[in-house]
């Protein structure tokens, strides 16, 4: 089984192509590896049957010579994509027992192009967190460990089951979403690769909605190549999301061997307006160090509006999730409080038990801003301060081909020693809020252990649409980091390799 689990996708897809593997010998690997590792709750709901019933075609098709760029690989899939058949939670217990008949637009090219579902991750509820402590059926757990220290860290969020199940090798690769850094965060916690794609790449038909204007599908993986093949498979097109592009779809895989000779990576020193502790800026310095030892030129650019994108996030992100939460009213679908006198009360009770503490905080929140008497002053203004930030990315983007950036300001917390107040869990997303809200293009990659032995990420930002050239970047960085593409691998908490 560990020689099985070894194997990053694209050496085992080639496993596959050869004949040296089956798909239901590597899908029962994996599904014996997330039983042995369930203390460690990646998963929401696991599909076992369905898992070796698709690696069974998956294996006709393989023995024909008949295969997509996925089939037979076992993946995982945040609980917050609709599954034709198969419980969609959000983390949420106001949508617990709801199973759609449909499938998502990016889970639907997934299966396509031969992917086998192993189950539906774990993730903060309606991925409004970044530690998987407000999922309602608890948080997912990290594999990785502080040296020296007990306790389960947090593996982030809101797609921390997803790059944990990555990490832990509890799935080959996943897919998750992230609305303000909800892949690339818990990437960097987890010592994976999380990328997400320009808005509108990949279809959000079909996705749980929390703020619609920031919402992006993308993958969590092993390495910078494996993600370029998980994005070539689940992005393109979809005529149901009226957000969706018409770009043509690169060969994201091939265009990594173009290289990286030359390529100007931006520096935007005043990216954050924080006091970054001193392991986060070494990282960084020893990221630009690396980029240029690859032939990259470095070049600081200016992005003063940047700072200001945490607080217009909170703003715009609840507002929008106020919106798209009202359907949850327990009359058409979702949780219904038993015993209510009117429909008012059967509203605000199914909601105060359906939703956790944090959902609950930013619909209010949402719901305030867009007030009559509070609209022009919070939500029309953070919408102009957004279109700077935005107007910065642009003019940064005219001097170089990517931006290089932390990923996160610090490491892996311990779950049971999260960040004292709401705010200082707000400051996770602090490097990550800004792309997002320009739409453009951003990835984590491994960069290297801090003091406590915990993986740090550098994060590397593209042009809109051009994520083969981030992706080039993040290759030869992945392979020049301390880390190494080979040695990046989660150490299992004691036992839990056994």
């Amino acid at each position: 089984m560990e020689e099985c689990l070894g194997l990053d996708l694209v050496g085992a897809r080639e496993a596959l192509r050869k004949g040296d593997l089956t798909s239901k010998e590597l899908t029962r690997a994996y599904l014996e590896a997330m039983d042995s590792l369930s203390f460690l709750n990646h998963y929401v709901t696991e599909t076992p049957d369905r898992a070796l019933e698709m690696a069974s075609c998956a294996d006709e098709k393989l023995s024909r010579g008949d295969h997509g760029l996925l089939t037979g690989i076992p993946l995982g899939v945040k609980d917050l994509f609709c599954t034709d058949g198969v419980e969609t939670t959000a983390g949420s217990r106001i949508l617990g027992g709801f199973v759609p008949n449909y499938e998502s637009g990016v889970t639907e090219r997934l299966w396509r192009e031969g992917g086998v579902m192993l189950g539906k991750t774990n993730l903060d509820e309606f991925a409004m967190g970044s530690s998987g402590l407000t999922s309602a059926y608890g948080a997912p757990r990290n594999p990785w460990t502080r040296e020296g220290e007990e306790g389960y860290t947090s593996p982030g969020g809101s797609s921390g089951g997803s790059a944990a199940g990555v990490a832990a090798r509890t799935c080959l690769a996943s897919v998750g979403t992230d609305t303000g850094g909800s892949i690339r965060q818990p990437a960097s916690f987890t010592g994976t690769v999380g990328v997400k794609p320009t808005y509108g790449r990949c279809s959000r038909w079909g996705v749980v909605a929390y703020a619609s204007s920031l919402d992006q599908a993308g993958p969590i993986t092993r390495t910078v190549r494996d993600s370029a093949v998980m994005l070539e498979a689940m992005c393109g097109y979809d005529a149901r999301d009226s957000t969706s592009s018409k770009e043509v779809v690169p060969p994201f895989e091939s265009l990594l061997e173009k290289g990286v000779k030359g390529m100007r990576v931006g520096v935007p020193y005043d990216f954050v307006d924080i006091d970054l502790p001193e392991d986060i800026r070494k990282v960084w310095e020893e990221g630009i160090m690396s980029c240029r030892s690859a032939g990259m030129e470095i070049v600081e650019v200016k992005m003063p509006h940047s700072r200001y994108a945490l607080p217009v996030y909170y703003i715009v992100a609840p507002a929008e999730c106020s919106s798209n939460l009202s359907r949850y009213d327990g009359v058409r679908y979702g949780y219904r409080f038993p015993e209510v006198r009117d429909v008012e009360e059967m509203h605000e009770k199914s909601r105060t038990e359906g939703w956790g503490d944090e959902v609950r905080r930013r619909v209010l929140i949402g719901t305030y801003v867009l007030c009559a008497g509070y609209y022009d002053a919070y939500f029309t203004k953070a919408q102009k301060v957004r279109r700077l930030v935005s107007e910065d990315f642009g003019r940064a983007m005219r001097d170089c081909d990517v931006l290089l950036t932390p990923s996160s300001p610090s490491s892996a917390f311990l779950l049971d020693d999260p960040p004292e107040d709401g705010v200082a869990m707000y400051l996770n997303d602090v490097f990550t809020v800004p792309v997002n809200l320009a739409g453009y293009p951003g990835m984590n990659v491994p960069y290297c252990l801090d003091g406590l032995g915990m993986p740090l990420g550098l994060q590397l930002i593209g042009r809109p649409f051009e994520e083969d050239v981030m992706l080039r970047a993040g290759r030869v960085l992945e392979e020049l980091s301390p880390m190494g593409s080979e040695k990046r691998r989660a150490r299992y908490m004691a036992g839990a390799g056994d």
